[in-house]
């Protein structure tokens, strides 16, 4: 309803209640004309009737919904299921075209700003949480793995023909690995250093391994921000000097690590310092949204990489995780999504402060992991005593292990029980101690994530049951 039908609904309805009428519809318009003309998140989150009011009109744009639209070709949006149409709000056109995931479609108008928007306003909220100086983006219907690959294969492009290997600081995550391999290159495993309870980057074995292998056949260093304790982020700052000095690309696996102020920071300096060529992250790990998601970053000295990543995407791609994204954005607004991610920074807090006391209870403790801002450790020493303290024994490992399975099915999910001597082939490469990021380390342990949406009562929940287990098991030796 426009104010010309506005008008003519006067001889239908009592003028004075059109005129209220029109005024909420006016309201309605005027955040939508605030979007388009400031181009960033705004301020107070919007009610889901004007989000819905967004995305039908931009649907309207596109030519699957034209009144009067005849397609002819062989990809002209259509959907058979009426349920299928509605759940993507007759957005069917995807996005991006043959040669660029990004560029413009004739047919879709409505698709492409929303796609353009969605970038724009992502851009906006990495900033508002600490990643400052961010030149470009990409947000691609990809997890983080293939977001990964691809940022390598658009990378390796403009390296010199002889690069084929990344240097790989050990992670013992089996995607980052995989998607090395996806990319037609080769992980080079930079073994990590034990300081206190924490695993932290080898920078010594990254120049020795960069002077062996000489620059040139070099693609990247492939770092992490975000990581399961009691692996501490990569010491990123000192990677991207290193990697600005001896002219090797540098990107930063940042997959959950948007949620934490600290890590944004460290990733600002990092391209600030030194060399960083692009930054992945997750949607859903970051921003609530399902998974499929993925946000790729440039910094002030690459952001022509963006573009070459979105070239390298092959085809068109589907916008539903750009949809999501969008969506959850606008219902946050900023000081929506500042709210959440400070309760966020004060759940880790209160969650490293109850793990303690329950630790203190059962005769455990905390691991001291201060580079690592998510993720907590909590050792499990005090089960299987009766085993062979000179080594693991299988039914130790299996004892221990036992003990995710308990909390799994008492409703826990997300804890990780790592037990010492795990062995995993992984990309064609052996690993020892297989999930603790290093070949021994000196316990068993357990880690939990302090994460996004995670709430003080789903904490209390889970040290409940996770004392109730320990003390079970332990009755059983």
């Amino acid at each position: 309803m426009n104010a010309a039908n506005c008008a003519l609904a006067n001889g239908l309805v009592s003028a004075a209640y059109v005129q209220q009428g029109q005024q909420a519809l006016t309201a309605r318009c005027n955040l939508v004309k605030s979007l388009l003309s400031q181009r960033k998140l705004p301020v107070d989150g919007w009610d889901d009737a004007t989000i819905e009011m967004l995305l039908q009109d931009a649907a309207s744009m596109d030519s699957n919904n034209f009144m009067n639209n005849i397609g002819v070709g062989e990809r002209e949006a259509r959907v058979a299921s009426d349920l299928v149409a509605r759940r993507h709000y007759r957005l069917a056109h995807g996005m991006g075209r043959s040669g660029d995931v990004a560029a413009e479609q004739p047919k879709a108008a409505g698709s492409s700003m929303l796609v353009k928007l969605t970038n724009i306003l992502t851009q906006h909220a990495l900033q508002l949480a600490g990643m400052l100086d961010v030149k470009a983006i990409t947000v691609l219907p990809v997890a983080t793995g293939m977001a990964i690959t691809l940022t390598l294969l658009a990378l390796k492009a403009a390296r010199p023909q002889t690069a084929k290997y990344v240097l790989w600081p050990r992670i013992d995550q089996k995607t980052c690995l995989k998607a090395i391999a996806s990319a037609g290159l080769q992980p080079v495993v930079i073994e990590n250093l034990l300081v206190g309870d924490q695993l932290t980057t080898d920078l010594e074995a990254v120049k020795t391994q960069v002077e062996k292998l000489g620059a040139e056949t070099i693609v990247c260093v492939l770092t992490t921000s975000s990581c399961f304790a009691p692996r501490g982020a990569d010491k990123i700052v000192d990677v991207a000097k290193l990697c600005s000095s001896v002219g090797v690309g540098h990107v930063i696996n940042n997959a959950y690590g948007v949620q934490s102020a600290a890590l944004c920071k460290l990733i600002t300096s990092a391209w600030r310092k030194g060399r960083v060529d692009a930054v992945v992250q997750s949607s859903d790990k970051n921003f609530m949204v399902p998974v499929g998601g993925a946000v790729i970053a440039a910094g002030p000295r690459t952001p022509s990489l963006i573009e070459a990543i979105n070239r390298t995407y092959p085809g068109r791609a589907s916008m539903s995780p750009l949809l999501d994204l969008l969506i959850t954005l606008l219902h946050w607004g900023q000081n929506g999504w500042q709210k959440v991610l400070q309760e966020r920074e004060n759940l880790y807090i209160y969650t490293r402060e109850q793990l303690e006391l329950v630790a203190a209870e059962l005769h455990e403790r905390v691991l001291q992991t201060p580079d690592n801002p998510v993720s907590l450790g909590f050792t499990l020493g005090n089960l299987n005593l009766t085993a062979d303290r000179a080594g693991q024994t299988d039914a130790q490992t299996k004892h221990v292990s036992f003990l995710g399975s308990m909390l799994f099915k008492r409703c826990v999910s997300g804890t990780r029980v790592v037990a010492r001597g795990t062995k995993q082939n992984v990309a064609g490469i052996d690993f020892t101690g297989f999930g603790a990021h290093c070949d021994a380390y000196p316990c068993n342990y357990l880690t939990v994530a302090a994460a996004l949406g995670t709430s003080e009562a789903d904490v209390l929940s889970f040290l409940s049951k996770l004392k109730q287990c320990f003390l079970a098991l332990q009755e059983q030796q």
